[in-house]
């Protein structure tokens, strides 16, 4: 039987450049009117129990080729279980994938997906939960909700959102385990939370670039985490609403998710170089670190990103936007695409099960900092009216 390669469905990305019997050489598509790309989520067919060679040949110039080295793909019978490809190699310019299926269909991926048909089970079945409002916020470019979940009715008003970048796809699986835990009636930290906190949660913020298999961009190829100083209906209405609704209810705490492509670990970015940094503000987000690293096994603070020099923070950026804005602790958590080089699975790798354990961990984090922050909001000066 000859082999057959398709993506061709939600959220799939590759190009077959040729088939030669048990081998295949693609190419990864670039974002709609976008030179990003590196999500690849495809379906081959017709090789149960042969060797199969798949050659990505535009690897090296992807958005992020250190991404490459020490990465194995993930390969699924079922489109639950993800496993990695221990025999996945990058040679600088191709990224070859060498595997035996068990059957005659099995998928590939960059990063287990997390599909816009698993986003509507996720908001359908959280919002009839008793205690949750639903709303949608507005409407994609492409006509798709931006879904936001409110959980708890205490004064402390906390944002989380994820896949502002579709391709990151662990940041939705982490919003899965944060909505479980934030939903269980019989979790004590939970309840803690809802008593204490208002959580609104938008688990999909680029359902766009999350249906068309782009890595970083929505319909019109914007990257959603630039547009924070100044959204528009035209380029990135998704960031126009939740901020609209963000300047609603102010925000005391803000965590964005998502996902990096390089760095071997889980860690934190901040809001270190915006105009009015105060030091309440590098006060709670320390603490946050220092808690979470305490809390999780998965979690560190050694490697992260290059800190900004003061005054010289990104502003189009939701992290530093919001805590100039709002004047609040927010941050961004970055997971791995490859696995936490500190606590390795050779299985698995980094995996939808752990980003979940992970998002159980920051709730358990945000609990344990509850009174700082609480005294904190006490303390936190008024702010002038924000722009509309």
């Amino acid at each position: 039987m000859s082999i057959t390669i398709s993506s061709a469905f939600d959220a799939g990305n590759i190009r077959v450049t040729g088939i030669d019997g048990d081998t295949a050489t693609l190419e990864i598509v670039t974002d709609h009117m976008s030179d990003f790309y590196q999500w690849f989520h495809f379906r081959l067919a017709g090789a149960g129990g042969r060797e199969v060679t798949l050659k990505i040949t535009n690897c090296a110039g992807s958005a992020y080729p250190d991404g490459w080295p020490d990465y194995k793909a993930c390969v699924s019978l079922d489109r639950e279980d993800w496993t990695r490809v221990q025999d996945t190699r990058f040679d600088g310019k191709v990224l070859t994938i060498r595997l035996v299926p068990e059957t005659d269909c099995v998928w590939i991926a960059y990063f287990a997906p997390y599909s816009m048909e698993r986003h509507h089970d996720l908001v359908s079945t959280v919002a009839a939960l008793p205690g949750v409002d639903y709303r949608s916020l507005g409407k994609s470019l492409d006509g798709q909700d931006i879904d936001c979940l409110t959980i708890g009715e205490g004064k402390l008003t906390c944002w989380l959102y994820a896949r502002q970048h579709p391709g990151e796809t662990m940041a939705e699986w982490w919003m899965e385990g944060a909505l479980e835990k934030l939903t269980d009636p019989d979790d004590p930290v939970a309840r803690a939370l809802r008593t204490a906190c208002t959580f609104h949660v938008v688990p999909n913020m680029n359902p766009d670039g999350s249906r068309r298999g782009h890595l970083r961009t929505n319909a019109v190829g914007v990257n959603l985490n630039r547009e924070w100083h100044a959204p528009s209906a035209d380029k990135s209405p998704e960031v126009l609403v939740v901020r609209n609704r963000m300047d609603e209810t102010g925000v005391d705490f803000a965590m964005d998710v998502h996902g990096d492509e390089a760095i071997p670990a889980n860690f934190l970015a901040g809001f270190e170089g915006i105009p009015s940094l105060t030091e309440r503000q590098s006060r709670l987000f320390d603490l946050f670190s220092k808690t979470l690293e305490k809390v999780s096994p998965d979690f560190q603070t050694r490697q992260g990103y290059e800190l900004a020099a003061p005054g010289q923070a990104n502003m189009s950026m939701s992290t530093t936007q919001l805590a100039e804005r709002y004047g609040c602790v927010s941050m961004t958590l970055e997971m791995p695409f490859k696995d936490n080089f500190d606590l390795p699975d050779p299985v698995y790798g980094w995996s939808p099960e752990r980003s979940k354990y992970l998002a159980g961990a920051c709730l358990d984090a945000l609990h344990m900092i509850l009174p700082e922050l609480e005294r904190a909001r006490a303390d936190k000066p008024a702010r002038a009216s924000v722009d509309a």
